[in-house]
């Protein structure tokens, strides 16, 4: 056996892991005054730290004072193999929406509960460090209300956007840079609900379709939001032309079918983009892994494909394996998974384990380049929202009064990666075995994440294999535990 732990580190990991774990609140409706996550030491060399969430969420990301040491002593235990020589994505991050809905009650917050609470989600040293975060162009369904950047008087139009203003807007654009000046690193996509309404073919924020005479003049709506971003100091990384497309049922909503996107982009959106010089990336589809053929159709578009980064996707419907399949069609072209919410009536082990093993390990195995969740706050009664939209969507915090908060599972869904996996580490190899659903990562700093979920019914006892040696652990039933070496 190689060095452990000495019986100081020991008790400091104890205390630390007390410290941890008194601090947070959760699901079981106990909120918390935040205070910063203790942030432990580096381990001792060749020594594994092992961080968990147990499916009761009586143990929240909590560092265990198990001492994890590389052995080259085999035994019969089930193997995960860790093999840093197979490399396949990098990574952008972690994160949610930063919905219009989630700044207003944040902003409710005290002045030192919100900085609390901004440090606790985007600081990568004493944070979880979330690294990615998604806002809508206009209102999305957990704003207050819909509306646009351009909403004019009923029958009349503005061709030449002289009233594009992102002005309604200026909260979200105010705590975007509050949590840049946390964390300048973080990377934004932004997708809009709807088109302002005269551009759409029923005149309403619910379902139609974007005329086609308005193509050139909806590409100029980009162009605007992305300058307008860039003059406050925020940086838009990515676009989606529309969220959810084939959706006509929310609050806002646009149907915009595959080949029409494929028009928009190729006769409008990419030609705009290029002409001002705008380096955001434009990626396709945002919608759930039940129609890959929609991004397809797009690839499979020579005209289209030149501007297109890549694809988008949600799992409401569908398997997460489209995504690698998408990418065995088309390799060059990169996924992302941009949406998945936790809902009012769900527990928190089974929301736990699902959204682990497909948000998090599911995208990431199947070439995502990024993970996110749905709603970043919102209060007790999941508000706020639209007339129609949705009524059940639990952020992964909800502000419970001026000064505290609960960590939802949502919270905890996220940070199992964002807190150890930063942007620019690399997916490597691991091989699932029996009920472990797990994906590894190789991080720029050249240490090694390994995240694994307890599918099982009963814990499981295995070795983390790595460079000819072995680890030996053991996993409750439906945790989930983020290793680190």
């Amino acid at each position: 056996m190689k060095k452990m732990f000495s019986v100081l580190s020991l008790s400091a990991l104890l205390f630390m892991q007390v410290n941890c774990s008194s601090s947070d609140g959760g699901d079981d409706g106990t909120p918390t005054t935040p205070t910063p996550p203790v942030t432990p030491t580096d381990p001792v060399a060749n020594e594994v730290e092992f961080w968990m969430t147990n499916n009761a969420g009586t143990t929240k990301l909590a560092l265990q004072n198990t001492i994890l040491g590389f052995s080259a002593t085999a035994n019969n235990y089930q193997n995960i193999d860790v093999v840093d020589t197979s490399t396949y994505q990098t990574v952008d991050g972690f994160g949610y929406t930063l919905t219009g809905g989630s700044v207003l009650m944040i902003n409710s917050l005290s002045a030192s509960s919100k900085q609390a609470l901004l440090q606790d989600l985007f600081n990568t040293t004493t944070g979880i460090g979330v690294s990615y975060l998604r806002v809508s162009i206009g209102a999305s369904d957990l704003n207050e209300a819909p509306f646009t950047y351009d909403d004019m008087p009923s029958g009349q139009t503005d061709t030449d956007l002289s009233e594009f203003s992102i002005t309604q807007d200026q909260p979200v654009i105010n705590m975007l840079k509050e949590i840049l000046a946390i964390n300048p690193n973080i990377k934004i996509i932004a997708t809009p609900w709807s088109a302002p309404l005269w551009m759409k073919t029923n005149g309403s924020f619910v379902n139609g379709s974007l005329k086609p005479e308005y193509y050139g003049v909806y590409a100029d709506y980009f162009v605007k939001y992305i300058q307008a971003m860039q003059a406050e100091g925020i940086t838009i990384t990515a676009i989606t032309p529309q969220n959810e497309p084939l959706n006509p049922y929310n609050n806002p909503s646009m149907v915009m079918q595959a080949t029409d996107q494929a028009t928009f982009i190729k006769s409008s959106l990419g030609p705009a983009f290029a002409a001002a010089n705008i380096t955001t990336k434009i990626i396709a589809y945002d919608h759930n892994c039940d129609m890959p053929s929609y991004p397809a159709t797009i690839f499979a578009d020579a005209a289209a494909s030149q501007y297109v980064d890549g694809a988008a996707f949600h799992l409401y419907a569908g398997d997460i394996n489209a995504m690698g399949n998408l990418h065995n069609t088309y390799p060059t072209k990169n996924l992302y998974f941009t949406e998945q919410y936790t809902a009012g009536n769900g527990s928190f082990g089974g929301d736990l384990k699902w959204h682990l093993k497909n948000v998090v390990i599911g995208s990431m195995r199947n070439w995502s380049k990024n993970a996110m969740e749905w709603n970043l706050a919102n209060n007790a009664s999941y508000d706020p929202h639209t007339d129609g939209g949705c009524s059940d969507c639990k952020g992964a915090i909800t502000i419970t009064s001026n000064t505290a908060y609960t960590k939802n599972v949502a919270y905890y869904i996220i940070a199992h990666a964002s807190k150890f996996v930063p942007a620019g580490s690399v997916r490597i190899g691991s091989n699932i075995s029996g009920n472990l659903n797990n994906v590894a990562f190789k991080r720029p700093d050249g240490k090694h994440v390994l995240i694994v979920e307890n599918d099982g019914g009963g814990a499981e006892t295995f070795n983390i294999k790595y460079n000819g040696e072995w680890v030996t652990t053991t996993l409750e039933a439906g945790a989930v535990g983020t290793y680190v070496w």
